[in-house]
């Protein structure tokens, strides 16, 4: 829920490759700056490709005839932030983004003509947020979308012509729905609603349009059971379901009975991801992600088409757009060493054919295969992680270095998401400055079922926290690090781990990298943005209720901020302004606590950045900024910083001498007024 949204985008705006460097180096730039091209979308009558590319520097929609790459142009012309999301329409004449304002999650829709370029705003209402929920091909002409206009709380579902940007009221979302799921006519046909026991109650619309109770599933598969899809007929729907078991499965649901018949299962992992049909939604195939992805057909002809993908491409693709005749499909490949790479496929020849690769700087680069380990906890639980090495540590390739490492304990966002196998740019890029890293699906994490997910309940700081520990005691007895070279890293939760490792076990960790992480769950809880309250109960349950005396002295426990002078390692903190989810004042809190205190602590914030750091050059300059701090705590390799600052919004507000050359750099700036021109 709070998990770090960041674009990982070579350097803005860079054409040609960047190789390593003599020294062996790989460019921050080539991994953290913008992808080359990305996010490559058919059109559904196959005419276009479209993808994300630089336009001046900034991450902007392009769009080639089909099999013409090298004519594509650009159709946007964002000059901020960067496009990091986009669609087709159904007719096949429009493409649809969204953006937001300096990372406030205010998203607006916005429509291009692919034929003559005009760029409409389909929502035009400041400080609203917009959601795509549907677009169909028997409804070609609009989108439906979700918007907060009426009350901030819950958002009402709206018809827009895309062509003109009229608007038209489709359901009131006066009973406090969660969310919806529309037919191929793009009506409302199931909702969820989030009741205050943490249960969900579904309903289906009946004959007469009216909402009727359908079934309701406890809070204990709240995250492992949801509605997906409604099939053509509107008789029935795909969802997910862990009630009455314990991995989610794939299953039709009957809306008029509520029946549910399992379609897909797995004993090892929840069903990740189901392929659907373009024009009926009717299920091919799913994916389940344990230690890696793999994939089970539920039709002859998806059977085939995964033989000659993982045949073509090895086990680790993913189909990401498809024709609506659903011959020709887009097929990104995520492999640890190969980075990422896009490809067209065609079911009919059974002809695979590269697209780009995403990054191609990053060909010749001193990649590291990413090892997969299973690490017991002290009360038996089976965590899932993954553990990366620095070139030349591992010289008989079993996945354990030759001798002890420095080791970065890089901890995901979430609680209530996963880290998975592939291409990791982060881990790369810790690994190629000599550092082991390892990731590790704590208790919480998702995709292990809803009895690992209700393991993390209340446990923020306490047996979630000892998970990590346990990574950490993993990597010593398997002699990849050593206790007193080890460092915690990372974003929203993460960065709640991170602060909670210092303060909590202070002893246990060398240093800290805190990105966007909450220091007091109390102030966290009452602040979420307003449209979060359909999940606030999934929070009060599975965190603390901020709402009680005993919910307040829990969170008030499990808060860093409360035992902040408990912290004797080195701390850097990196926060956006715009933060809706994790306000900036969780990291001014604890950096004041610091200093009453005279603790040390480095404290970066990007004016125009929000959970996360969408700009490339921001996140360059966080990378130099993290890459120094490292060095000093754990002694790996330093790329000089050169232009890592330009055009970046950082502002270093405490602690630039506890990392080289970050004062020097603040003096720099401070001088020249055109170096740090963020916007």
């Amino acid at each position: 829920m709070f998990a770090v949204l960041t674009l990982t985008g070579a350097a803005a705006g860079a054409a040609e490759p960047a190789p390593a460097s003599e020294s062996g180096l790989i460019p921050r730039a080539a991994l953290f700056g913008n992808p080359v091209r990305t996010q490559a979308r058919l059109s559904p009558d196959g005419k276009y490709v479209s993808f994300l590319a630089p336009r001046d520097g900034v991450m902007n929609v392009w769009l080639a005839p089909f099999g013409k790459l090298e004519a594509a142009k650009p159709i946007t012309e964002d000059r901020k932030r960067g496009i990091r999301q986009h669609f087709w329409s159904a007719d096949g004449r429009h493409v649809l983004f969204l953006q937001d304002e300096g990372g406030d999650e205010n998203w607006r829709v916005y429509g291009v003509d692919v034929e003559s370029g005009k760029q409409t705003d389909l929502t035009p209402l400041p400080g609203v947020q917009a959601q795509i929920v549907g677009i169909s091909h028997e409804r070609p002409e609009v989108v439906l979308v979700g918007l907060n206009n009426r009350k901030p709380e819950w958002h009402d579902l709206y018809e827009i012509d895309i062509a003109s940007g009229k608007r038209t009221l489709v359901e009131r979302n006066d009973q406090e729905f969660g969310g919806y799921l529309e037919d191929l006519q793009l009506q409302p046909r199931l909702a969820t609603k989030p009741l205050p026991d943490g249960s969900t109650e579904v309903f289906r619309r009946n004959e007469k349009g009216e909402w009727q109770s359908l079934f309701k599933y406890p809070q204990e598969d709240s995250l492992t059971t949801q509605p997906l899809a409604v099939e053509a007929g509107g008789k029935t729907a795909l969802m997910l379901t862990s009630t009455g078991r314990d991995k989610a499965a794939l299953a039709r649901l009957d809306l008029a009975s509520g029946k549910q018949t399992v379609l897909g299962q797995s004993d090892k992992a929840d069903v990740a991801g189901v392929w659907l049909d373009p024009r009926t939604r009717a299920p091919q195939a799913y994916a389940v992600d344990y230690l890696t992805v793999e994939h089970t057909p539920l039709t002859p002809a998806a059977r085939e088409d995964i033989q000659r993908l993982e045949k073509a491409l090895g086990p680790g693709f993913e189909v990401v757009s498809r024709t609506l005749d659903d011959k020709k499909w887009v097929v990104v490949v995520d492999d640890p060493v190969e980075s990422l790479s896009s490809h067209l496929y065609d079911r009919e020849t059974g002809q695979v054919t590269k697209l780009f690769d995403q990054r191609p700087e990053l060909a010749n680069a001193p990649l590291q295969p990413m090892w997969p380990v299973q690490i017991k906890t002290r009360d038996g639980l089976t965590l899932v992680g993954y553990l990366t090495l620095p070139p030349g540590s591992d010289s008989n390739k079993d996945g354990r270095p030759d001798k002890p490492l420095p080791l970065v304990l890089n901890v995901h966002g979430g609680p209530w998401a996963r880290d998975s196998f592939g291409f990791d740019p982060e881990h790369q890029w810790l690994a190629n400055r000599g550092y082991a890293v390892l990731a590790v699906n704590y208790r919480a994490s998702t995709g292990f079922g809803k009895g690992f997910v209700n393991a993390g309940n209340l446990q923020w700081g306490r047996k979630a926290h000892d998970d990590l520990l346990d990574a950490v005691d993993w990597a010593v007895r398997e002699k990849v690090t050593t206790p007193d070279k080890v460092a915690i890293y990372g974003g929203s939760y993460g960065g709640y781990a991170t602060l909670a490792g210092l303060t909590m076990t202070p002893d246990k960790f060398a240093c800290g990298v805190d990105i966007v992480g909450p220091s007091n769950l109390i102030t966290l809880l009452n602040s979420i943005p307003p449209y979060w309250k359909a999940f606030f109960e999934e929070f009060a349950n599975r965190v603390g209720d901020p709402r009680t005396e005993e919910g307040k002295k829990l969170l008030t426990e499990r808060s860093p901020l409360t035992h902040a002078d408990r912290i004797s390692k080195p701390l850097l903190i990196a926060q956006g302004a715009n933060d809706p989810r994790v306000k900036q004042a969780e990291s001014d809190q604890i950096v004041a606590a610091m200093k009453a205190k005279k603790l040390p602590v480095t404290y970066v914030l990007y004016p125009d950045e929000g959970h996360g750091f969408a700009r490339p050059q921001n996140r360059l300059s966080f990378y130099a900024v993290a890459e120094g701090f490292l060095s000093q705590c754990l002694g790996g390799r330093q790329e000089q910083v050169g232009k890592d600052f330009d055009g970046s919004s950082i502002k270093v507000l405490d602690g630039a001498d506890f990392v080289p050359g970050l004062a020097a750099e603040v003096k720099k700036r401070e001088a020249s007024p055109a170096a740090r021109s963020g916007s």
